[in-house]
């Protein structure tokens, strides 16, 4: 069964699409509420009909903040209370914009989703790298502080003056609902934006398809027909990274090796199994943690192989990811 942490864009259960037009009825609904959503008016639900206003046009006066969830995934569920909690703390110096990713395919796909929940910045109308999964509340704010800091430099801060033409924005934006983004590679502050870019290849329109039919063997195919074409591709390298990871999830006897790497900690294929099955269903950090203390208990060729398969698991993510940038920096330590 495919994890959800790690569903690509679109390889949403299928019962889910059904409810989407209702959900997103749901959600104009509350943002034509003159009380405000949750949060103090800070929270709000955005749409592909109105993210050009609401997210690009409203990021040069103010940052915004992307939460993109979708009603099934259960980490979306730990971590959407822990914004809103901290945009009503804010008060308005960021603000909170929602996407159900279901509801809202194609600003789903201009922004890349690959894996949720997925958080990201927008500044000035530009995309700033975010993260992905359900971070604690204090790695949260964290990241908070960096995005106010590179809002600052960008002279984007509540209550400023908004640079730029507000058609501008909503240009921009149009074309972040119909064109698939950019990479989302670079400097926090010079992030791409949506709708700039190539087009699409059409070995991702092949992967999802495969991904909603459960066809792992032809995801994996599709990604690896885009990396044959462009092989510095880094959706389609994230992807295919987490195809592998299913698959090995899906070939392990699960109680067997969780057995075996608790009778031998050195063990580094066991270990490296557990990891891939932690990671699978969630637990990344436990999943980082194990594999670092592998490196720690050996040496040599073992030492090696492990430090590998930690490496391997890092290209999952973005490569800006906190957690994995602290994985990366207890390696080093740990190496050198």
């Amino acid at each position: 069964m495919q994890p959800q942490q790690f569903s690509l864009y679109g390889a949403a259960d299928l019962g889910a699409r059904q409810t989407a037009a209702q959900r997103k009825q749901q959600a104009a609904a509350r943002s034509d509420d003159p009380s405000g959503a949750s949060g103090g008016g800070f929270v709000f639900d955005t749409t592909e009909e109105t993210f050009a206003t609401d997210v690009v046009e409203r990021s040069r006066s103010v940052p915004v903040i992307l939460d993109l969830w979708a009603e099934w995934c259960g980490p979306c569920k730990q971590l959407s209370p822990v914004l809103e909690k901290l945009a009503a703390e804010a008060a308005g110096s960021w603000v909170l914009a929602k996407v159900d990713v279901d509801a809202n395919p194609q600003l789903s796909a201009a922004l890349r989703v690959q894996s949720i929940p997925m958080v990201v910045a927008v500044i000035g109308g530009q995309m700033v790298d975010g993260f992905l999964g359900a971070l604690p509340e204090a790695q949260v704010r964290e990241w908070l502080g960096q995005v106010l800091a590179a809002a600052e430099q960008l002279g984007v801060q509540a209550g400023a003056p908004a640079d730029g033409e507000a058609q501008a924005g909503q240009d921009e934006a149009a074309d972040a609902t119909t064109a698939p983004a950019g990479a989302q590679d670079g400097p926090p502050a010079a992030g791409p934006r949506p709708g700039q870019g190539p087009p699409a290849h059409p070995g991702y329109e092949a992967a999802q398809q495969a991904m909603e039919r459960g066809d792992l063997e032809g995801a994996a195919a599709a990604f690896e027909q885009v990396m044959a074409d462009t092989p510095d591709d880094p959706v389609a390298k994230v992807g295919l990274a987490q195809v592998d990871l299913i698959r090995r999830v899906n070939a392990y006897d699960q109680a067997k090796v969780r057995r075996e790497a608790a009778e031998h900690p050195d063990d580094v294929e066991a270990q490296s199994q557990v990891a891939d099955i932690d990671l699978a269903a969630g637990k990344i950090d436990e999943a980082f943690d194990r594999l670092l203390g592998t490196v720690r208990r050996t040496t040599g060729e073992q030492r090696d192989q492990a430090r590998r398969h930690l490496i391997s698991l890092f290209e999952i993510f973005p490569p800006r990811d906190p957690r994995v940038s602290k994985a990366r920096s207890t390696l080093s330590s740990l190496l050198f």
